[in-house]
């Protein structure tokens, strides 16, 4: 399995040989075209992710002391947004998700080029799969 700086300069690489924005949104719809939707007994306000401009779920699930993640936003953009980050995080330990400089929003130029409302809720979701990380390390702890 590829190590999460190993899949964020994947990311970075494939994003590296468009130097235009709209062929960079695009291959963004695209990744999130390809996120599976998420099972409607997970849209729950439970698994809303507050601070989303957009509406967006997040399901987490443990198993074998990794974590791994279901999304799904109403806006296309965000929805790819989302597939990125699962990318990253996905079947990772708390202790990766903790640790884990993401870089790659940064290098492929995300920071700049997001709304600051789609940004917060970028970083929301970031927060929010952090926060599960915490979660689960404190639970393990326990045993």
């Amino acid at each position: 399995m590829q190590t999460i700086n190993e899949i964020q300069q994947e990311i970075i690489d494939e994003f590296s040989i468009y130097d235009d924005w709209m062929d960079k949104y695009a291959v963004i719809i695209e990744q999130g075209n390809a996120l599976p939707p998420l099972d409607e007994k997970y849209k729950t306000p439970e698994n809303i992710i507050v601070g989303c401009q957009s509406r967006v779920w997040l399901q987490s699930d443990y198993k074998d002391g990794k974590l791994w993640f279901q999304a799904e936003s109403d806006a296309i953009i965000v929805k790819g947004l989302l597939a990125l980050v699962l990318r990253v995080f996905n079947g990772r330990t708390p202790d990766e998700i903790i640790e884990t400089d993401l870089r790659f929003m940064k290098e492929i130029g995300l920071t700049e080029h997001l709304s600051p409302t789609r940004s917060n809720g970028l970083l929301s979701v970031i927060k929010q799969i952090r926060f599960y990380a915490i979660a689960y390390k404190a639970k393990e702890e326990k045993h």
